[in-house]
């Protein structure tokens, strides 16, 4: 029994995803169509960015571009702001998920020579939120946004000319969130570095390109995955047990209670009777149950207009932390924290998420 509620209190996420799918089971009797639930492309595509990410802290270069980072940036403020930037527009083309498994874990090795869980917590929140609302910008930049680029067969134009105007005030929000963090003078203590194997660090930096040209689905998502493994069994088995699997199991278990709730016919008579019109706010709302990548696809249905459904689901991605499920990533990562204090996390998370989900739907459904 202590061992199960240690469990508990270690993965309450996937506690959670367990106990949600496992009463839909009850409603949906198990049958084929469970085969097509899981996307088994993401679930291959995270393993090989963590087992990637995992070799390329192995060898040290995080550890190299944090201690460069602490000294060009002078304080915690400019520092907070180079991450929150560089997630925000790396999403664009690496998606959110690949942009928080990138940067998540360097703003901790950064923040941990500081001393201020403060400013830590905040600035992984707002990394979080600059990475859903980044990707928004661009058809590639998350799954919802592709299979809706697709779904009502948008133009590069019409996506783009839709999408900046939000964009552009989600940054301004994001920098002007950055003024909380203090300015803090950080630099380096650090006087031994790690030598950097580059024969490793260019194995990695392959594995990760092989992950990214999987992402833009130029390769199976088999050939990633299989290449993850083997990487792993050559240079360094060790690696294999640092992907985070009960991230993984977590994503599993959200597909499983989406796609059954998915075919219960008085979600589908519900939810045609008040998404007319209504789309931005509908889909925002549902998102915050069932994430707005399953949202996306079970919406799509019972409306014509896919502009308002993509504006939707994309601000729809902020609010709590199933919203967007990237936003789980960075939660997991910040928990597994030797300092971690994730009730404190979740507050700020809240109230970060929240704000800016309330000042968006306001602004897009009073443009749109």
């Amino acid at each position: 029994m202590k061992h199960a509620l240690d469990f508990c209190k270690a993965q309450p996420v996937l506690v959670i995803s367990f106990i949600l799918a496992l009463a839909t089971v009850f409603i949906v009797p198990v049958d084929a169509q469970y085969a097509g639930y899981c996307n088994f492309s993401v679930l291959a595509e995270l393993f090989a960015l963590m087992i990637a990410v995992a070799g390329l802290r192995s060898v040290g270069i995080f550890e190299t571009l944090t201690e460069q980072l602490l000294k060009r940036a002078g304080n915690l403020r400019r520092l907070s702001r180079i991450f929150v930037i560089v997630c925000f527009f790396s999403s664009m083309l690496i998606t959110n998920d690949v942009a928080l498994i990138t940067f998540v874990p360097l703003t901790i090795l950064a923040f941990a020579k500081t001393d201020d869980e403060r400013s830590r917590i905040l600035t992984i929140v707002l990394e979080t939120a600059a990475a859903n609302l980044g990707s928004m910008l661009t058809p590639i930049g998350n799954p919802q946004n592709l299979y809706l680029f697709e779904r009502f067969e948008m133009t590069g134009a019409q996506f783009v000319l839709t999408m900046l105007p939000i964009g552009a005030v989600c940054f301004v929000i994001l920098m002007l969130l950055t003024m909380l963090i203090p300015k803090s003078e950080c630099s380096s203590d650090q006087k031994h570095h790690k030598r950097v194997s580059y024969r490793l660090m260019t194995v990695y930096l392959l594995l990760f390109a092989l992950c990214i040209v999987t992402v833009f689905k130029l390769l199976p998502f088999w050939v990633c995955a299989a290449a993850a493994v083997v990487t792993a069994l050559v240079f360094d088995r060790y690696l294999l047990l640092k992907a985070d699997y009960a991230l993984l199991l977590t994503f599993v278990c959200f597909f499983i209670f989406v796609g059954n709730i998915s075919r219960i016919d008085a979600v589908h008579s519900f939810f045609s009777g008040i998404i007319k019109g209504n789309e931005i706010a509908v889909s925002a709302l549902l998102s915050q149950a069932i994430s707005n990548v399953p949202a996306a696809v079970m919406l799509s249905g019972f409306t014509d207009n896919g502009t308002a459904l993509l504006i939707g689901v994309n601000v729809g991605g902020l609010g709590t932390p199933i919203a967007s499920m990237a936003s789980l990533i960075s939660l997991q990562m910040y928990r597994l924290t030797s300092t971690a204090q994730t009730k404190r996390y979740m507050g700020w998370f809240s109230a970060v998420n929240f704000g800016m989900l309330a000042v968006l739907l306001v602004f897009c459904i009073a443009v749109f």
